[in-house]
Order: structure tokens, then sequence, then C-alpha cells
């Protein structure tokens, strides 16, 4: 993925052990309502009908949603993918209890090969990473790879912040939700609806 000057630049990098845990701290304290996405995502997971059902989330952190879902379902086979090796840390120790179920990736999403030899998906699941692409302009490119690795009838659920009234004012990192829609329709989705809208987040599904 090939990077421009007008890219937004970092301003807390979760590659540093600190600020990966700094942000931890106060990831559920400053948007207590993430508790209701990660619902939404558990209502999708638990509803699918297939066993095992295979998942992938991209941009795990230090595991909030993976802790989510696979309380869900026992026969959950579960691939974590995040660039932070300090949020791959805590990850680990907050999942431990499903360690057998859980494949942990250090991988950049800005990478081309981020999903080499991974297989297929049910559930492509991601929360709060698509901005992490430092500009708008890269996500349809995301979103086309995550379909790749789709098994057919997959779902990927995509939440971001928004751009405008009630979200984020950086018109660069962060589209507008009619923007999201349009870039997964770009990727090639074209079954695309909005599960949640809150508090400057919003949830689609995308087949």
């Amino acid at each position: 993925m090939s990077l421009f000057n007008d890219d937004v630049p970092v301003t807390v990098d979760f590659r540093e052990a600190a600020h990966a845990q700094q942000w931890t701290e106060a990831a559920m304290v400053v948007r207590p309502w993430r508790a209701d996405f990660f619902s939404a995502f558990a209502e999708m997971i638990a509803a699918h009908a297939g066993s095992p059902c295979r998942v992938l989330e991209l941009g795990s952190g230090p595991g909030f949603l993976a802790e989510r879902l696979l309380a869900v379902r026992a026969d959950l086979d579960y691939v974590a993918l995040d660039f932070s090796v300090p949020m791959q840390v805590m990850a680990r120790e907050r999942l431990a209890a499903h360690a057998g179920r859980v494949d942990f990736l250090v991988r950049d999403l800005r990478d081309p090969q981020w999903g080499d030899g991974l297989g297929e998906f049910h559930f492509i699941v991601t929360h709060q990473a698509v901005h992490e692409l430092r500009h708008k302009r890269y996500a349809s490119g995301l979103h086309a790879q995550a379909r790749e690795r789709l098994l057919p009838g997959g779902s990927y659920l995509v939440c971001d912040h928004f751009f405008g009234e009630g979200g984020m004012t950086n018109d660069r990192l962060y589209m507008t939700v009619d923007e999201q829609r349009e870039a997964l329709r770009a990727a090639g989705f074209t079954d695309i609806e909005q599960l949640l809208l809150k508090g400057g987040l919003v949830l689609h599904q995308a087949r």
C-alpha cells in the first residue's frame, strides 16, 4: 500500500508499550458504549449456523472484542491480527483461557501481503482499526483484501469512527457514514447493512 504526503501522522504509537497500555486502560472508560458494539458483533457470530466458525479480527488490539466473541461459542477458531507487539502481549494475557483457540499474528494492514497464508473465514471483524491506515483513501483497498478472504456466504463486520455531526472532525482520516458504505461497495460488496450507530461509531455488515 503506497503512502502519500497527506497521510495523517500518528500521534499515539501502539508499537510503544506505554502508549498501548495507556490506550487500553482508557478505551472502555472514554467510550463505554463500545460494549454495545461488542454485543452486536457477538449476536452475529452466535447466529452463525455452521460449526466450527472461523473468525479473523483485523486490528485486534488488547483483545477486548476477541474476549467477548470467544465467550459466545466454544467452536470459534479465532485469528487475532495486529501490528503492535505490546497489544498482542496484552491480548495473550487477556485471552489466556482461550489460548488453544486463538492464533496471534503480528502484521501491518498497510502491507499488501498481510493476508498471505491465512485461508478463508466465515467472519472478518474489525473495530476502530480502519482509520489506523492513516488516510481514508486506503479503506476500499483493505475491504477488498478482506473480501478475498471470506468463505462463500461469509460476512465482513466493520466498525469505525465516522466523520460529521456526532462524530470526528478530521475528514482525511475518517469517512462519513455514506463514504463508509461507498468504500465497501467499491471493494465489491453488494449487500451492506448498518447494524448500529452510536457515540461517533458505526457498524456495518457487508456481504
